[in-house]
């Protein structure tokens, strides 16, 4: 397994990293490497296509909102803008 050290941590992080080990009964190594296992798992979700979002509860902005959406049947109509 690799290596991992870290420099110029501050002090109260420190502290607050060892008193955070001992109430879990681990040593503050362990402590560490939990958190940036938590941390970065957490980067790993994957976040919604659009389609999952606008069809999920989430994606409810303004349901009583409708848009009229005409869609031209001809190619002059497109380009006239009619």
């Amino acid at each position: 397994m690799a290596q991992l050290l870290v420099r110029n941590v501050a002090d109260d992080l420190v502290r607050k990293l060892k008193k955070r080990a001992k109430a879990r009964g681990v040593s503050t190594e362990e402590e560490h490497r939990r958190l940036l296992a938590e941390s970065l798992s957490r980067c790993e979700v994957k976040r919604p296509t659009l389609i999952q979002f606008l069809l999920s509860r989430e994606g409810t902005v303004a349901p009583d909102v409708e848009l009229d959406l005409k869609r031209s049947r001809t190619i002059e109509d497109r380009d006239t803008g009619l």
